[in-house]
């Protein structure tokens, strides 16, 4: 009789949920695709616009706009791939986003250019760089419009989980602690060993440097506040400004250790630290 492993079950439950899920946003990305198509084709000229007496279904142009979602849906399945991985799975904000959307536009760019002059060259016309700038600029303005509808809510979601819902592994040697970010007061560093304290004041060993960490965590929400600490936006309790235009900070969770108990932020950091905490 064989037995099913619980973990096994979970495992593959997590994997089928994943698969839904992305199979989920492929369907949405084509629909936004599909949609944009006929919407653009159907006001593009008056003979294709709807109810009208010489309506014809703008087919050729309907296939045409779909072969060039393709290929900006790939480019920017690619770069959002690559910018999930590096930058996303750290933290989601304008920059970054600003980022993804510029390089994937760079990307169409590079693409688009000796695409157009060979696609010009074969129709037999002559490739004039006004007439191929201004097809650029209708690529770019289109392409910015689908990307932004199409992952709009795949940005929103990696947000919310680099916000809330992130977990980082705590390693001390041979053991694995996985925390969300929202379970973290702060980092702490004391005899050249790094410290995690919980909400509630549990602490665990961590085989992290402090400039490990601070590359790795998301900085929206967790501030050095010096050599020695790495603080938690929501786990300050008390901010309390003190002589040579420093500030002294106090924690909600129960911290034993004196050193950290109250927390200096030098007069070079304050501003650094008031613009981030606001």
């Amino acid at each position: 009789m064989s037995t099913s492993q619980p973990g096994n079950n979970a495992s593959k439950t997590v994997a089928l949920k994943f698969n839904q899920g992305s199979l989920w946003s492929w369907i949405q990305k084509i629909l936004v695709f599909i949609i944009f198509s006929l919407v653009v084709n159907h006001l593009s000229t008056p003979e294709s616009f709807p109810n009208g007496e010489s309506y014809r279904f703008p087919t050729i142009g309907f296939l045409s706009t779909i072969v060039l979602c393709i290929l900006i849906g790939t480019i920017a399945e690619l770069n959002f791939r690559f910018y999930k991985k590096k930058y996303f799975s750290k933290k989601v904000d304008i920059a970054s986003i600003s980022r993804y959307m510029l390089s994937t536009l760079g990307y169409i760019t590079i693409m688009y250019i000796p695409l157009g002059i060979v696609l010009n060259k074969i129709a037999g016309g002559e490739t004039e760089f006004y007439y191929l700038l201004i097809g650029l600029l209708i690529t770019l303005l289109v392409s910015f419009i689908l990307i932004g509808l199409a992952y709009s809510l795949d940005i929103y979601n990696l947000y919310k989980v680099s916000i809330k819902d992130h977990e980082i592994t705590i390693e001390s040697g041979a053991k694995m602690t996985k925390l969300t970010y929202e379970n973290i007061a702060c980092f702490f560093s004391e005899n050249k060993i790094v410290y995690t304290v919980q909400n509630d004041g549990t602490t665990l060993t961590t085989d992290f440097t402090l400039n490990e960490l601070e590359e790795k965590i998301n900085d929206q929400l967790f501030f050095r506040a010096n050599r020695q600490i790495i603080i938690h936006k929501d786990a300050v309790d008390q901010i309390e400004k003190i002589e040579n235009g420093k500030l002294r900070l106090r924690l909600k969770a129960p911290i034993k250790n004196d050193a950290i108990a109250e927390i200096n932020i030098s007069r070079y950091k304050r501003q650094a630290f008031m613009t981030w905490f606001q």
